[in-house]
């Protein structure tokens, strides 16, 4: 008896150091996960802070305060409210495909009317009512045929005109187009300009009280615009630092991925002057709905001197400069008193023997 007494009294020991060693275990769990949420929330911290200090463009563009933004109007380029079509489209693909687009309604409602039609003919003439003894009819071979060939056609005439659009909306810039990279980070945007000496405009949201002092749509009001020539081709190119977005404006019906570690590309062409806005389109994080785009297209004389506000350069101004210098005089003999000397304004006379 005393030995189980003994044994019974250790088990009581062993069990009270096994609960007091798993309560300090949990609370030594709890400390580091503590510890861990403590240093995520740092890191975040420290994350945002170099994200805010990444997209700061105060160093990039010395010359941005060289130029007056342009007013945006109200109404184009930008979301209405209450409105239940597309946007005004300001591009040629933009009308193409609104074209289509309308065409592709008409199509759906004169369909939907069809077939509303044919219930209501059946409901009325078929009925028990009208037809005391059902009809044993289970087969026509016309209306077979016509209800097979007549929607294949359809699909057929709406076929020819998609291909056409996608075929215009990936068709090559021509080799003179403008070169513009929109590179999407995590979350603003870069804009880079190869062809204008490579400089770089960062883009970043306004709050709502500086889009209200600016008179611009909060949540797509940005402190530097995308700044682009009208009325020429623009070869648009689409990368990432980070992960996928989408650069997307609704105005000009553009839309291109902007994949890390590739290089995209599509001609994008705006008709005429104006600010037009638009938003990342590819679910890319935590702030994926505060990446807006604001692209504002300026005449050509205006574009370059907004370039050169930026401290970049003007391809060919040097080769154009060097052809508005006027020509040299050409070399001419010395003066002689002799008439019809050459330098004299007459042609030049044989030497007498």
């Amino acid at each position: 008896m005393k030995i189980l007494g003994s044994l019974h009294g250790f088990h009581r020991i062993v069990a009270s150091l096994t609960m007091a060693a798993m309560l300090a275990f949990g609370a030594q769990g709890a400390m580091a996960q503590d510890a861990t949420e403590t240093t995520a929330a740092q890191q975040t911290e420290e994350v945002a802070a170099a994200d805010v200090a990444q997209a700061s463009s105060e160093d990039v563009g010395p010359g941005a305060d060289a130029y007056t933004p342009m007013k945006p109007t109200e109404g184009k380029g930008m979301p209405i409210a209450k409105a239940i079509d597309v946007q005004q489209q300001f591009s040629p693909i933009g009308h193409q495909a609104n074209a289509l687009h309308i065409g592709l309604v008409w199509i759906m409602v004169i369909i939907s009317l069809f077939v509303l039609a044919l219930f209501v003919w059946v409901i009325l003439k078929y009925n028990k009512r009208s037809n005391p003894v059902p009809s044993k009819t289970s087969h026509n071979t016309l209306i077979e045929v016509i209800w097979t060939v007549v929607p294949a056609l359809i699909l057929l005439g709406i076929a020819v005109p998609s291909i056409g659009l996608l075929s215009a909306q990936y068709k090559s810039p021509p080799k003179d187009a403008i070169t513009i990279k929109a590179i999407g980070y995590q979350w603003y945007w870069g804009y880079s300009y190869p062809d204008n000496g490579e400089f770089e405009v960062v883009s970043n949201m306004l709050s709502k009280e500086e889009a209200d002092a600016v008179g611009e749509p909060h949540q797509l009001a940005v402190d530097n615009r995308m700044v682009v020539p009208a009325g020429v081709p623009i070869r648009l190119q689409t990368t990432a630092a980070d992960v996928i977005h989408s650069f997307a404006v609704p105005s000009l019906w553009f839309k291109l991925d902007a994949v890390p570690g590739r290089l995209n590309e599509k001609m994008l062409f705006i008709d005429e002057p104006g600010v037009y806005y638009g938003q990342c389109s590819e679910l890319c994080g935590a702030r994926h709905g505060y990446m807006p785009i604001a692209i504002e297209a300026l005449p050509m004389d205006q574009y370059n001197a907004w370039v050169l506000a930026q401290g970049g350069t003007i391809a060919g101004a040097e080769e154009e400069e060097a052809a508005a210098e006027p020509a040299a005089a050409p070399l001419q003999q010395p003066e002689s008193a002799e008439p019809g000397a050459p330098g004299a304004g007459a042609a030049p006379v044989a030497p007498t023997a």
